[in-house]
């Protein structure tokens, strides 16, 4: 299991170089970041466009973790994963559609799908996880140590990846706070 790294300036430039998928690769500006252990939280901005989130770029180099929300859907989390893969993408697309599996500690399996997805001149793919009960997950996550991903790129090719959740719960319930202020 790779070790923990101290948030730091590299971390907060990578954070601050992520977009929501949707957003078809538009550069945004990070705004007010504060790190909570091992997780942070930010606001990514475009104009007077604005989503929030909470991320965990510590556990590994080239990814992170983040949970994400949007005025109008603050209290609907999204959950998505960010890998580097270290070049530009020609175009925007679902690359594919694969079962993932999330688990905190020896909490609830929560199966469901990841789909994954490339953005045009960005350089890195975003798994956003379609789940049943998103909401279990999440709280699982505030009282939790670990997050444990499986994804299943195919029959016999699982890909697993852990995070921490050192700082989670405050990351998250911060990212909510900023989201349901620049809703009122």
């Amino acid at each position: 299991m790779p070790k923990p790294v101290l948030l730091g300036a590299s971390a907060l430039l990578l954070a601050s170089l992520l977009i929501p998928a949707t957003a078809s690769a538009a550069i945004y500006n990070t705004l007010d970041a504060k790190a909570h252990g091992q997780w942070q939280s930010l606001i990514l901005a475009l104009g007077e466009e604005r989503h929030y989130r909470a991320l965990e770029a510590s556990s590994y180099s080239d990814s992170l973790f983040s949970v994400n929300v949007t005025p109008g859907a603050c209290e609907r989390p999204w959950l998505e994963l960010r890998v580097d893969l270290g070049e530009r993408q020609p175009e925007s697309r679902v690359v594919n559609r694969v079962p993932a599996d999330l688990r905190v500690d020896f909490e609830t399996i929560h199966s469901g799908q990841a789909e994954f997805i490339t953005e045009r001149s960005d350089s890195g793919f975003y798994a956003q996880f379609l789940l049943e009960e998103p909401a279990l997950l999440i709280e699982e996550m505030r009282r939790g140590e670990t997050l444990r991903l499986r994804l299943m790129r195919s029959e016999d090719d699982p890909w697993f990846m852990v995070f921490t959740l050192e700082g989670a719960a405050e990351a998250m319930e911060r990212s909510r706070q900023q989201c349901l202020t620049d809703t009122e």
